[in-house]
This record gives structure tokens, sequence and C-alpha cells, in this order.
């Protein structure tokens, strides 16, 4: 897939609040520092597109970016940001549930998994939400150019082999690196086929 245009349109409070349209939204979500925004950016050849932040948790809305005039990345803001006020987190909870189960034109969601680290709670706790609210998700893991192929190929399978405890089948993986670029590729061809199913 050509990126042609990626432009920001709006940053939403919660479902209500979202733009009213019928193109189909693919949605961001992982861990705090996980590298979404770079992600983003990666995915839409734009190094400015989604703010890259040092601090966890800067996401705090649903930000809502459309690609070629035809599809949407939506940033959701990211789980387990411990530097946020409790109440605050609650209602980005809140809001990214309700866009994650109500919104009619989500058709997938990815979900980022940092490749460096072994298996982490929080990560495999909202897989299988995901799975409960029967939500169709797929699992990037991130960050791979920091570490050698066999220590991200190790993490992985573990990671996926946790995952059989709270959910059944295995997502679709993806592998990739704001840094090296790799990735991007497999990640917009699967998201081609996804509009291209929905058109």
């Amino acid at each position: 897939m050509k990126i042609l245009s990626a432009e920001f349109v709006k940053s939403a409070t919660g479902i209500d609040d979202c733009p009213e349209w019928a193109m189909p939204e693919f949605a961001f979500i992982g861990r705090s520092n996980v590298g979404k925004s770079s992600l983003l950016n990666l995915l839409a050849a734009r190094k400015d597109l989604a703010k890259v932040s040092a601090t966890p948790g800067a996401t705090q809305l649903l930000n809502h970016f459309v690609i070629n005039r035809k599809w949407v990345m939506v940033d959701l803001p990211g789980y387990g940001f411990s530097k946020t006020p409790k109440s605050v987190r609650e209602g980005f909870q809140e809001a990214v549930s309700g866009y994650l189960t109500g919104r009619e034109n989500l058709r997938c969601v990815f979900v980022l998994i940092d490749s460096r680290l072994t298996p982490q709670a929080i990560d495999l706790r909202f897989c299988g939400w995901l799975a409960d609210a029967a939500i169709p998700f797929v699992l990037v893991f991130t960050k791979t150019d920091k570490l050698k192929a066999g220590r991200v190929k190790e993490n992985s399978e573990l990671f996926l082999q946790a995952l059989t405890e709270v959910c059944e089948g295995q997502p679709r993986c993806f592998f990739t690196s704001s840094k090296s670029k790799s990735g991007r590729e497999d990640v917009l061809g699967f998201i081609d086929q996804a509009v291209r199913a929905s058109s």
C-alpha cells in the first residue's frame, strides 16, 4: 500500500465524540512506552503525525488520523501509565472500552507488545478482555531492532504460549522496528486487505 496522504482529524473524548463516517478504522493500543506513536509515524511515513513523548501516558484522547482518505488509524490511550492520577486513568479506560465495544466501523485492534520483554500480565489481561468481547485483534511486537532475532523470537513465542491461558486461538503477529522500518509493509498489507474487504 502506498501512503498518499495522512491527516490528523480529531481527538475524541469518547465514542459519542468520534467523527461520523463509515470509513474502516484500525485502533492501536499498548502498554505505555511501547512505541505506539513511533509505529503510527512509521506506517504513515510521517515523522510528526503522532506525538512521540518521553513521558508515558502522553496520549489521553482517541486520536483519529485519516489515511489516503479511505481508512483511519485511531491512536488510543496506553494502559499502565502509573504517573497519571487514578481517576484520570479510569476515565481513559471507560472511553477506550466504550470505543472498542461500540464503534461499528472498527475493523481490527493492533495490540503493541514490547519485544524486549518477557510476557507482561497487563498485556495478557488486555488481550483476554478483547477475546472475551469478541473484538478482532492482532499483535505487533515492537522495537525488534533492540534485540537479536533469536531473542525476539523467544520472547514472542513465550507471549503466545502465555496467551493460550486467556484466549483460544493464536492471533496474527507482526514484528516491527521504527528505526529499521521493518514490518511496515506487512502491517500495511494486512490493513489494505481489510480495507478492500470492507468496500
